[in-house]
């Protein structure tokens, strides 16, 4: 099996940019779902008095994550946000002091085996910070721990524009190291893979460094051709190892965690202090001066946008995240949230769709494909409505990288497309279970 992908522009402005800790907003909004899985069930009211490290939101579900305040200062009302999905979910607004008083419940764990290790991990708040915002103590939560190959550590960043990993690598690099022997001592895990893309070579030689007298660990240089970072590409090009479709990595024996998502855990262990803050890299052709940046959880992107000198144009499209797979902000007023690593404002030449044209049959978004999908037969399948034809075409694998789309020369919305077909075969399958019961 031969996995392919796009040559994407890198647009890695911030690469050398240290980030910087940005002035504390005087409100903040912090939803209770930042994660896969249940909300978090508010445990404050209004009025109440919270510091750095304050429970919020508790973990309602197996599936779910607890929430923390990023700031000191008043609860000023529990109000109800609606998301970039379009989801709407409860958020605690907080009226800051500017304090940063730390809560005196953040204290470094106890942990002295693997329970206590799941535990701490849950209790951290931490998740994908890759961008799936899947809870990490529930990845790690291994019934058969013999099992585990390995855990491969995915730094390859592929998006253009976002070096918020990074700067991780950089300058947590003892961190990703701690977190990297606590998963040795109480998960018994015996190798380690770094997948770093090689437009990185500063990231190599550091991470290089801090692991030439370990045996156990391996940084692994990697082309660099999006999407290297997504996981079924990275277990791939790493261990040659294929998941199977609707699998897992650890079907194939592999944890997949992001590079950052593990060096949190690290500082964590040292430090108690819950996941309150974020680096996030802000850019894009509307910013003036493009940075990296470190912003309590809850902070408005609008003053993201304002520490990075402001805009140079008015903004067509801001979206968290990448330009491939990123998801556009109803507006400036939208949260960091635990799964933002990048902020991108756009102006009207970058943002605006081309002009769409016929399909030419070049077959380029099938060449292209990860997968090997071939988005032209699900668009005809799309249009037909025919839930038959997109399950034997697989649409459901596609991870909606946006490949499709990006080499297309006639512009068609491919990957916009794929979406809906993954809805419309959703809808299909659940039909045609329903009828079988019934005929049962």
């Amino acid at each position: 099996m031969r996995l392919h992908g796009a040559k994407v522009p890198h647009k890695k402005n911030t690469a050398e940019s240290k980030p910087v800790k940005i002035p504390v907003s005087k409100t903040v909004v912090i939803p209770m779902s930042m994660h896969i899985g249940k909300q978090a069930r508010v445990t404050v009211k209004k009025g109440d008095n919270v510091k750095v490290g304050t429970l919020l939101g508790e973990q309602d579900g197996f599936i779910s994550a607890p929430v923390h305040s990023s700031v000191s200062g008043t609860v000023a009302k529990i109000d109800e946000i609606t998301m970039s999905s379009g989801m709407k979910v409860p958020a605690v607004v907080i009226e800051t002091d500017g304090l940063q008083q730390k809560d005196d419940a953040v204290k470094p764990p106890e942990v002295k085996d693997f329970d206590s290790f799941i535990n701490a991990v849950k209790n951290s708040g931490i998740v994908g910070l890759g961008g799936a915002g899947f809870p990490t103590f529930v990845k790690l939560n291994v019934k058969e721990l013999e099992k585990i190959d390995a855990v491969i550590i995915n730094g390859a960043e592929c998006e253009p524009y976002i070096t918020s990993d990074t700067r991780t690598m950089l300058d947590k690099t003892d961190y990703i190291f701690k977190a990297i022997d606590a998963v040795k001592k109480y998960m018994g895990v015996k190798r380690f893979i770094i997948g770093v893309e090689n437009n990185k070579p500063q990231c190599v030689k550091k991470l290089s460094e801090y692991s030439k007298d370990d045996s156990l660990v391996e940084v692994r240089p990697l082309p660099a051709v999006y999407p290297q970072g997504g996981e079924k590409v990275l277990v791939y090009n790493t261990m040659k190892r294929i998941i199977p479709k609707g699998g897992l990595p650890l079907d194939v024996g592999v944890i997949v965690i992001n590079v950052t998502t593990l060096a949190f855990i690290g500082e964590y262990l040292e430090t108690g202090m819950p996941l309150v803050e974020k680096c996030v890299t802000v850019d894009g052709s509307a910013v003036k001066e493009p940075k990296n940046v470190i912003a309590p959880i809850g902070t408005p992107i609008s003053d993201l946008l304002e520490s990075a000198g402001g805009l140079k144009s008015e903004p067509y499209k801001i979206i968290y995240g990448g330009p491939m797979m990123g998801i556009s902000v109803p507006s400036g007023e939208a949260p960091v949230l635990k799964m933002t690593n990048a902020v991108i404002a756009m102006d009207k030449k970058e943002a605006v769709p081309p002009k769409t044209t016929a399909c030419i049959n070049c077959g380029k978004c099938l060449n292209h494909c990860p997968f090997k999908l071939d988005p032209r037969a699900i668009a005809r399948a799309y249009k037909t409505g025919s839930g038959e034809d997109l399950e034997k075409l697989c649409v459901d694998l596609c991870m909606e990288c946006g490949c499709c789309s990006y080499v297309c020369p006639a512009k068609r919305p491919l990957v916009q497309t794929n979406k809906l077909a993954k809805s419309m075969l959703r809808n299909y399958i659940n039909k045609k279970k329903a009828e079988e019961e019934e005929n049962e």
